[in-house]
């Protein structure tokens, strides 16, 4: 069924078996026009922009899965199962729940824990937690090391409210589930992978901390993913 509610792309080959995936469809133009070699948009329904193009020679595609559970998994999902993509790597941003994780700090997700019944309702098991993609989490590991940047591992929150009522449920949430980190999509990527039988990984830059409430600017932001994005690009 290409193409799809959501992507405009009627052929398969107009995506890379990979796919590199910000939230922000800006960000995406941005890294596919700045790191890819012959850039060519193939989806701009809703403005959530595609782009393929080559990367080091390697066909590389490059788009947006926009903000929370409900838009990074319908996204995902089609990638994986209209066309035929096999490896998501999801870079974007995050709040830090504990006092050792700073703002700037790159963060590779070993699991991810969601309030929702996300993962229960597409795969079938009564849980609330899923990990990534072990092999292709363990390579985008070498690969940081390789490159001599620093990452740390680690379990986020998943959650769906970006705006909650009790801004110190964080506290509960960290000692109970051993959350480093909060963010919004990681839960229902992980768990179209497992669904489709794919491969998923995330990495996340630290953006803010809840416990010293330091916050960075967007433009700080745009600045400081630039780690990020060479880690997953090189991982390629």
């Amino acid at each position: 069924m290409i193409p799809t509610p959501h992507i405009e792309a009627s052929d398969k080959d107009e995506f890379a078996k990979i796919v590199i995936m910000p939230g922000d469809p800006l960000r995406a133009k941005l890294i596919a026009e700045t790191y890819l070699k012959n850039a060519r948009l193939v989806n701009s329904v809703r403005n959530m922009l595609g782009y393929i193009g080559t990367y080091k020679g390697k066909k590389l595609t490059i788009m947006a899965h926009g903000m929370g559970m409900p838009s990074a998994g319908i996204y995902t999902a089609e990638l994986f199962n209209y066309y035929d993509v096999d490896n998501i790597i999801r870079i974007g941003s995050c709040g830090a729940y504990v006092p050792e994780v700073k703002v700037y700090d790159v963060l590779l997700v070993t699991e991810s824990y969601c309030e929702s019944d996300y993962i229960e309702i597409v795969t079938g098991e009564k849980t609330r937690t899923i990990k990534p993609d072990l092999s292709l989490t363990e390579h985008i590991a070498m690969i940081a090391k390789k490159l001599n940047l620093p990452i740390s591992k680690a379990k986020v929150h998943c959650t769906d409210v970006f705006y909650r009522k009790n801004f110190d449920d964080y506290l509960s949430i960290r000692e109970q589930h051993g959350c480093k980190a909060v963010e919004m999509e990681t839960a229902a990527i992980f768990a179209n992978a497992k669904a489709y039988g794919k491969k998923a990984a995330c990495l996340l830059t630290v953006s803010d901390s809840l416990v010293t409430k330091e916050v960075t600017t967007s433009q700080e932001r745009q600045n400081s993913f630039t780690n990020m994005i060479e880690i997953a690009l090189a991982s390629v």
